[in-house]
Formats: structure tokens, sequence, C-alpha cells
């Protein structure tokens, strides 16, 4: 059964621990430097988020950030992606939060396709990151 809890300062170790291993799975089109970037700059953002851990079987699966209606992050532990967990939290933040905007990394085709599949439409597109990265970022919103 999957349970939600909110996170604390506390954790912020685990967050940035699944963060590491799950952007090692999903962001091979990040740069060893802009790895080590983003790792740094993530827990400077944690505060600015609703930020919730999601657990299934007491098992820490993954976390979520969202601002008003935009989820800013969803993360997996690479062991429980595919296994329609990411759905399930979208769809709870769908339906509880009002989640109706995403941004995206236009190379991640899998998270990109992802929120497709799940009702998404692409509203625009940004050549470059918020941080002023060579990343393109898809911006999605839900019709």
């Amino acid at each position: 059964m999957l349970i939600k809890q909110e996170a604390t300062e506390n954790n912020y170790e685990a967050i940035l621990n699944i963060w590491e291993k799950s952007a090692k799975e999903t962001h091979h089109f990040l740069s060893k430097e802009d790895f080590d970037f983003y790792k740094e700059v993530i827990p400077q953002h944690l505060d600015s988020v609703d930020l919730l851990l999601w657990y299934d079987e007491g098992n820490l699966i993954g976390f979520s950030g969202i601002s008003d209606t935009e989820l800013v992050m969803l993360f997996l532990d690479p062991d429980f992606i595919g296994k329609r967990y990411g759905s399930r939290i979208l769809h709870w933040l769908m339906e509880n939060k009002g989640i109706n905007q995403i941004d995206v990394n236009s190379q991640n085709e899998n998270a990109k396709n992802f929120y497709l599949k799940h009702g998404f439409e692409v509203s625009s597109e940004d050549e470059i990151d918020g941080f002023g990265k060579p990343y393109p970022i898809t911006h999605l919103v839900k019709k």
C-alpha cells in the first residue's frame, strides 16, 4: 500500500540519495560537472516546495515536491521505476493537490513520455534550464 509522509529537514539526506541514484539512471545527458552542480543546488530548494516521501511496505520508494499546482520534482529509487509507483503518485497529486503543470528535461525522453501518456501536453520549450545550463526544458500542462 502506497503511503505518503511529509518530509522534514531530517529526511534531506535520504532524498538526496534517491535523487542521485535516480538521476544516474535517467539523466545520462548531464555532464559530471553539472551532475555535481545540481547535487549541491537541490538541497537549497527543498524548503521551497511541499515535499512528500512515498513508501510501500516500509520501503522509501521516492519523493515528490510541488509548488502551488506545479510538480517541481518526482524522483523514484531506480529499484521501483517501472512498477507503476510513478503513475500512482502522479494521480494522487493531480487529484489531491491539483497538479496541472510540470517542467521536464527534454532530453529525459522516458519522463517526458510518461507525463504525455498521463494527459499532459507540451505548452512550450526552453533551450536552457532555469540555471542557464544547456539542458532544454519542456513545459507541460494538463488540460
